[in-house]
């Protein structure tokens, strides 16, 4: 069962500890009121000092040393969550407005109804589980709020802030949180024989279980891709090692791909990702044909495939998730595959960067004031027209 409530009855008649004791003596046996008595407003404030699991207080106005009034404007001072009732003479306006100015719940007059007592304590304590709800759900979402801030950092930590570029290409990555954090991300990685490595990936769930399972899958690329040139192999190594302990259930979706700076030649395996986007150099676009690979963490053993792509000079190749294309305006449209390539058709990049900007003005001019539901990730890499 749970605690009784707890009442400070502060009055300066000795009679009336026995009376309250006897007339409420059904619900007390009942553990629903536990009664502790003051005789002036200092033993009370001594008593909520001493304390800490007096519910509501209830006061007469007129005693000796500290009276009703002036013991209302110090307990918020020891507990501002205490109720207060206040005892006052029939027709006594003046001083209940003034207790009701300065905190009190509510008032019963002398001489006491102990009927109308009940009704009030019962309403008082009623607003008081109420508000203690309230506070409970306000810290749920401060903790939730906290938690996501973390996830936030975490996410925001792993990402890479310069890009490799030269004559002949160069990169350009961002990534918007969602206010509920999840888990994209993407990498630029330098490996053998000035080839690079790039992806963008999406990891499921949200808050800080995705970001920390984003951090491993990220760290496990990066580790797989140093020591493998074969996308396919990559992935496949990094979707073992993720099954190995993944209590969670979780997956990522992830994009990998190896660029040849020398030739220009884009090879890449697909885990269960959206389709990357060349932009031609008159506008127009082309998606990347799936491998047929599934979401990395599903299952173990399995083989992912890769396909090869030769980006001539002037394309760019945009990798992104879908949090561009599941992008929603006002009327619950999604922004879709088909607007991605409409963002070039009217002017072509010239740059990584350029494309990478194109693509986040022209989602969040189609969303416009809808919330952002989810990451919006891109990366695009642009092969030089010399």
């Amino acid at each position: 069962m749970p605690d009784p409530y707890k009442i400070l009855v502060v009055d300066d008649e000795p009679d009336l500890e026995p009376l309250v004791l006897q007339r409420m003596r059904r619900n007390i046996r009942s553990g629903l009121y536990n009664f502790v008595f003051a005789r002036n407003g200092v033993e009370a404030l001594e008593r909520l000092n001493e304390e800490d699991d007096i519910d509501m207080v209830l006061s007469d106005i007129n005693m000796p040393r500290m009276d009703g009034l002036t013991l209302l404007e110090q307990i918020p001072a020891v507990d501002p969550n205490v109720r207060s009732v206040i005892i006052s003479a029939y027709g006594d306006m003046k001083n209940i407005r003034t207790a009701m100015n300065r905190g009190a719940f509510d008032f019963v007059t002398k001489p006491i109804d102990f009927e109308d007592l009940k009704v009030t304590i019962d309403r008082t304590l009623k607003h008081l589980s109420e508000w203690r709800d309230a506070l409970s759900s306000r810290d749920k979402l401060v903790s939730l709020q906290k938690e996501l801030n973390v996830a936030s950092s975490i996410q925001q930590s792993i990402l890479p802030t310069e890009f490799p570029k030269d004559e002949g290409y160069d990169i350009f990555a961002n990534m918007e949180p969602a206010r509920n954090v999840g888990g994209d991300f993407f990498d630029v990685l330098r490996l053998d024989n000035d080839k690079i490595g790039i992806a963008v990936a999406d990891v499921s769930d949200k808050g800080v279980p995705a970001a920390l399972f984003m951090m491993s899958s990220r760290t496990l690329l990066k580790g797989a891709a140093i020591g493998n040139i074969e996308p396919g192999k990559v992935l496949q190594e990094v979707n073992d090692l993720l099954d190995e302990e993944n209590d969670a259930s979780m997956f990522v979706t992830v994009l990998y791909a190896v660029y040849d700076p020398s030739n220009g030649k884009l090879t890449y395996a697909n885990g269960g990702h959206d389709a990357p986007l060349v932009i031609h150099p008159d506008g127009s676009s082309t998606l990347l044909g799936l491998t047929g690979g599934i979401a990395l963490g599903v299952a173990p053993g399995l083989e992912y495939s890769q396909s090869s792509v030769t980006l001539e000079p002037g394309e760019t190749v945009v990798l992104y998730t879908d949090g561009v294309t599941e992008a929603m305006n006002g009327d619950g449209e999604e922004f879709g595959v088909d607007r991605m390539g409409q963002i070039f058709s009217a002017e072509p990049p010239s740059n990584a960067r350029e494309a990478n900007t194109a693509v986040f003005d022209a989602v969040s001019a189609f969303a416009g004031d809808t919330p952002q539901s989810d990451d919006i990730t891109c990366l695009a890499l642009h092969r030089s027209e010399t």
